[in-house]
């Protein structure tokens, strides 16, 4: 039975909530992340949430670095979601848009990721939604 109490979500006798701030950046946080670019990486984004079971809490990309606020099962490993978001986006990403090509990657090899708990969840999603805009 699965279902939803709170914040809080009901799983197969197993009672969660995790969640995850996270942030990449452009190889050399390069300002490319405009335009086309940045609305088939917010669809890519979507995309892979969604096939593993992902919420988006709030989002934002921004022209050198991508912020996102997400709710997952804990089973999926942080470091694993982080590969597959950078992963699928690069790989699309630089085969729909041959100027990405002249790039060594797409995406730096690190990213920060949090745990959120000493925060409340309101604080995160203010934060990410007073990104400035472009």
């Amino acid at each position: 039975m699965s279902g939803k109490v709170s914040n809080y979500i009901v799983h197969n006798k197993a009672v969660y909530l995790v969640l995850y701030h996270v942030i990449w950046a452009p190889k050399y946080r390069r300002g490319l992340l405009i335009g086309e670019i940045k609305n088939r990486l917010e669809e890519i984004i979507k995309e892979v949430c969604c096939e593993r079971g992902i919420t988006i809490k709030a989002f934002k990309v921004m022209p050198d670095h991508v912020n996102l606020f997400i709710s997952s099962n804990p089973r999926e490993a942080p470091y694993k979601i982080v590969k597959a978001l950078k992963g699928r986006s690069s790989n699309l990403l630089r085969k729909e848009f041959p100027e990405l090509l002249k790039m060594p990657t797409l995406w730096t090899r690190s990213y920060f990721i949090s745990t959120i708990g000493g925060i409340s969840e309101k604080t995160v999603k203010r934060y990410i939604e007073q990104q400035w805009k472009k």
